[in-house]
């Protein structure tokens, strides 16, 4: 157990964080998930634009790193527009 103020202090701010920061990374995990497994256009593209949405906040908030979600919206992009492409 820690002893000083501070450090009490800096372990409340930790937990809070990890819970916050779990809540937004499960909501980007789940979204992605969703694009992934979606076998139609017409179904990846709404899932594709919650995903843009939820990735970018959670990029606003610091929970991933700008690059690190611009990554991500990238591939899920690509794999979007495949499925476009197969359905024509």
């Amino acid at each position: 157990m820690a002893h000083h103020k501070s450090a009490i202090k800096r372990i409340r701010q930790s937990r809070g964080r990890k819970i916050y920061n779990r809540a937004n990374m499960k909501a980007v995990r789940e979204v992605v998930k969703a694009v992934r497994t979606a076998t139609s256009f017409d179904v990846a593209k709404p899932l594709l634009d919650k995903a843009f949405s939820i990735l970018d906040r959670a990029a606003a908030r610091g929970v991933v790193k700008k690059n690190t979600a611009a990554n991500r919206k990238a591939s899920l992009h690509a794999l979007v527009k495949k499925l476009e492409a197969a359905g024509k």
